[in-house]
C-alpha cells in the first residue's frame, strides 16, 4: 500500500472524549479525572497496543469560557505527569509540551533531560510558543507571533547547546583510576545571544539514547519555516485532505531547503474521531458533544478567530472571501484563522456552516465521524494522498469511541500492514525512525 512504510500513531491523555457534555456520560470516568492512576491506566493501553507515543497538550491561563468546562479542569504539568507514568511504562515515548515564551531555556533543558533519563530515552518535547497566557508572567502584553518564534528559535538553540555541554561519552566511572567524569569534555556553552545569556554546563549529561525528539505545530509561514527547522514531528492542523496534502509537502520542501532530508519529520495531524456501531450513532455523538456551544458563543469564537463580527448576519447567509476582514488583524490563533479564510473563500458556506466548522467549535483538527470502515478509509486516503505520515489519536464523543478505537480499528491497520503488531525499538527516537 505504501511499501515498507507505516503509520506512526500516538494518544493524546486530553481526555477529549469528555468534551461539552459527554462528562455526564455514565461511563465517561470523569471522577477519576483527577487520579494520576487514571492516567497511567490510560498509558498502560496505549503501551499494550504499541503505540509510538502519549501526547499530552498544556495551557498557562484559563479563560472565562473556559471555566466550567471538563477540559480545563485537572490540568497538572504534563512533564510531572510523564515523570510518574514513566515508572510504570516500559517502551512508549512520552511527548510533553513546554513552552518557549514562558519558560528559562536552563530549566528546561534540565526537566527534559530529567525526563529522558527516568524514561529511558523516551522523552519527547512538544515545543509551543504559546497564544494566550501574559498575564500570568508579568505586566506586558502578548508577544507578536514573530517575537514568540524569534525566541523559540534561541531557545531552543540554547537548550541544545546545554544537552551537550554535558555528553554522555563524559561519563566514565573507572574505579580503577578514580576517575568519574571526563572533566575535559564537560564544558560551559557560554551563550550571548539576543534573549538569553547562559553559561552552562548542564547538571546531567546526555541520555545515552541520543537527543530528545522535537515536536511543534506551526502553520503559519513564521511557524512552518521554524517546525521545519527543529521537528522530529509536526502535531499538525488539518481539516480536511487537501490542506494536508499542501502542508505536507511544504514542511518537506522548507526542510530540504534548510539542509534537511525531508523524511526526517514526521507529519502527524490530530485525528479527532467519533466510532460507533453505526454511522448514526457516530453521528449523533459528534452533534451531543458540540450541542452546549450557544450561538452566542459560536460567534464569539467566530470573532477571536477571524476578527469577523457576524452578529449581523443572518444563519443562511453565504460566507465569501470579500467579505473577510484584513488577514494581518490580530487573532487568537493565525493557524485556525488561514484555515478558516481558506474554507470560506473555496466553499463560500453560509454563516451557519461556519459556526459549525472545527476552528469554530473548538478543533482545527481532523475530524472523523462513522464506523470502524469509515474512519479507515479515511486513515488510508489521508496517507495514501502523502497528507499525513500518521496522527495523534483524540477520541471524541464518549468512551467507547476510544474502546473501539483499541478494540477494532488498530486491528484493522495492522492486519493491513500499515501499522506493527510489536515494538521494534525501545525509545521514541526509534518509534520515530529518527536516527
Amino acid at each position: 500500500m505504501a511499501g515498507s512504510r507505516q503509520l506512526c500513531i500516538g494518544f493524546s491523555l486530553s481526555t477529549t472524549w469528555m468534551k461539552g457534555e459527554d462528562w455526564r456520560r455514565p461511563d465517561s470516568d470523569v471522577e477519576k479525572m483527577g487520579s494520576i492512576d487514571y492516567y497511567i491506566a490510560l498509558a498502560k493501553k496505549a503501551e499494550q497496543a504499541k503505540l509510538d507515543f502519549l501526547f499530552r497538550a498544556d495551557y498557562l491561563y484559563v479563560s472565562p469560557q473556559m471555566i466550567g468546562d471538563v477540559a480545563s479542569f485537572g490540568s497538572p504539568d504534563p512533564t510531572l505527569m510523564f515523570a510518574a507514568i514513566a515508572r510504570e511504562t516500559e517502551r512508549i515515548g512520552l511527548v510533553t509540551t513546554v513552552s518557549t515564551t514562558f519558560n528559562p531555556p536552563y530549566v528546561v533543558a534540565r526537566q527534559l533531560q530529567s525526563l529522558h533519563w527516568l524514561s529511558n530515552g523516551r522523552a519527547g518535547w512538544n515545543i509551543v510558543t504559546s497564544i494566550e497566557g501574559a498575564e500570568n508572567f508579568g505586566d506586558g502584553p502578548m508577544p507578536s507571533p514573530q517575537e514568540r518564534y524569534a525566541k523559540a528559535a534561541e531557545f531552543t538553540e540554547v537548550v541544545r547547546k546545554l544537552w551537550n555541554s554535558f555528553p554522555n561519552e563524559a561519563i566514565v566511572i573507572d574505579r580503577e583510576s578514580g576517575i568519574f567524569v571526563d572533566r575535559a569534555k564537560v564544558s560551559a556553552i557560554n551563550h550571548a545571544g539576543e534573549l538569553f545569556n547562559v553559561r552552562g554546563p548542564l547538571t546531567l549529561p546526555a541520555h545515552p539514547s541520543g537527543d530528545i525528539p522535537f515536536f511543534q505545530a506551526g502553520a503559519s509561514d513564521t511557524g512552518r519555516n521554524f517546525a521545519a527547522s527543529v521537528a522530529d514531528a509536526i502535531f499538525a492542523a488539518m481539516p480536511d485532505l487537501e490542506s494536508g496534502v499542501e502542508l505536507r509537502s511544504d514542511l518537506r520542501r522548507r526542510a530540504e531547503e534548510q539542509g534537511r532530508n525531508p523524511d526526517s519529520i514526521k507529519v502527524l495531524p490530530g485525528l479527532y474521531f467519533f466510532l460507533g456501531e453505526t454511522r448514526e450513532e457516530a453521528l449523533e455523538l459528534h452533534k451531543i458533544a458540540h450541542a452546549h456551544l450557544s450561538l452566542e458563543r459560536r460567534l464569539a469564537s467566530l470573532k477571536s478567530v477571524l476578527g469577523l463580527d457576524a452578529h449581523g448576519l443572518a444563519l443562511d447567509q453565504r460566507m465569501t472571501a470579500d467579505m473577510l476582514p484584513d488577514p494581518n488583524l490580530p487573532v487568537r490563533s493565525r493557524t485556525h484563522a488561514e484555515l478558516l479564510r481558506r474554507h470560506i473563500a473555496k466553499h463560500e458556506p453560509t454563516l451557519e456552516e461556519v459556526l459549525a466548522r472545527p476552528e469554530v467549535v473548538g478543533s482545527a483538527h481532523w475530524v472523523s465521524v462513522g464506523t470502524v470502515e469509515d474512519v479507515l478509509d479515511d486513515i488510508i486516503a489521508r496517507y495514501e494522498a502523502g497528507a499525513i505520515d500518521g496522527f495523534i489519536a483524540l477520541p471524541g464523543g464518549s468512551k467507547n469511541s476510544m474502546d473501539i478505537f483499541y478494540e477494532k480499528l488498530l486491528p484493522l491497520l495492522v492486519e493491513k500492514g500499515l501499522f506493527r503488531s510489536e515494538y521494534t525499538g525501545a525509545t521514541l527516537r526509534e518509534h520515530l525512525g529518527a536516527y
